[in-house]
């Protein structure tokens, strides 16, 4: 059963997808998914030896990877032994997720039938997609668009000229004027000269009480979700890449950027400006100073800034 309700899927055997190499069992996919989340009629994919610990544990039934990483795997899941993972994994969900690597207008857009949504207030040319669900008491503001299966909870309130796709909203969150959420993300493969773009079939996954400020964009996973914790503030101009983690009671001050992947624990603060790479791992209780770039991770209980980030006492050091 496929449970991504915001992409079709077509339907295809292994050996369909792979004519070129032997499979114990075929067997129809179920999806493609990051390795810690992969079932045994998921694809999933290696390609760093920084997730080698998913790699040992994974249940996937078939894993996309290269020559150098596939003695991580278990003997068990059969391998696609590839130079380019991320490149054969495009391709891969561009035939069973065809309309994933655009985002296409939402064409059943519609002004809201009130009989559904009796105790929700909208504003003026407000427009909401097919099998939109949004919660008791929740308020939407003028101009605002809710594209379709996107699920917002009770007591909600979302401002005016906001876009919503690819996104389930706890209850309690604030959206203010002019985010955009759920869209695709940067992402693409420079191959001969060209770039390939890479199909983002992930969502966005906003927990309760998360305020977010004017003219944020969070990005869809691509492969994962990307999620906001319980009671995480996030001030304006934020920008969220695709598949990001952000903890619970957190706050993040203006003009800051995540890029792809990266882990931020709870109780995280990160003053304006500043940069997170992709792929790293931000600790609990850390204190992120304002116009830093954080380029590695970040252990528990920690205060850094700067360029490259520092432990805030080796900052002051520095600048003597």
């Amino acid at each position: 059963m496929n449970s991504n309700s915001f992409f079709k899927k077509k339907n295809y055997k292994i050996k369909k997808l792979f004519s070129n190499i032997k499979v114990i069992q075929d067997f129809y996919v179920n999806s493609v998914k990051p390795l810690h989340l992969a079932g045994k009629k998921d694809i999933t994919f290696f390609d760093s030896i920084k997730y080698k610990n998913d790699a040992l544990l994974t249940k996937g039934g078939l894993c996309i990877t290269t020559e150098k990483l596939e003695k991580y795997l278990p003997n068990t899941i059969p391998k696609i032994v590839v130079k380019n993972v991320l490149y054969e994994l495009a391709k891969v969900l561009k035939k069973i997720y065809p309309s994933s690597d655009i985002d296409y207008p939402d064409l059943s857009l519609k002004n809201p039938n009130k009989k559904k949504y009796k105790s929700v207030k909208f504003g003026n040319n407000v427009l909401v997609g097919l099998n939109v669900k949004i919660g008791k008491n929740s308020i939407i503001g003028s101009n605002s668009i809710i594209e379709q299966n996107v699920k917002i909870g009770k007591d909600c309130v979302i401002g005016s000229g906001v876009v919503i796709k690819n996104s389930l909203i706890g209850d309690r969150v604030v959206v203010q004027d002019n985010c955009k959420i759920g869209q695709k993300g940067f992402g693409f493969i420079p191959i001969k000269k060209r770039n390939i773009k890479f199909p983002h079939i992930g969502k966005v996954v906003i927990d309760d009480d998360v305020e977010i400020a004017a003219a944020c964009t969070i990005d869809r996973g691509s492969i994962d979700d990307t999620e906001i914790g319980k009671n995480t503030y996030l001030d304006n101009q934020v920008h969220i890449a695709h598949n990001v983690k952000i903890g619970s009671d957190c706050m993040i001050a203006g003009q800051v950027g995540f890029a792809g992947s990266s882990k931020i624990g709870n109780h995280v603060s990160i003053g304006g400006q500043a940069g997170v790479s992709g792929h790293l791992k931000i600790g609990n209780n850390v204190k992120i100073g304002g116009g830093s770039g954080v380029v590695k991770d970040v252990g528990d209980n920690q205060i850094v800034m700067g360029y490259p980030a520092v432990p805030f006492r080796e900052f002051l050091k520095n600048k003597k």
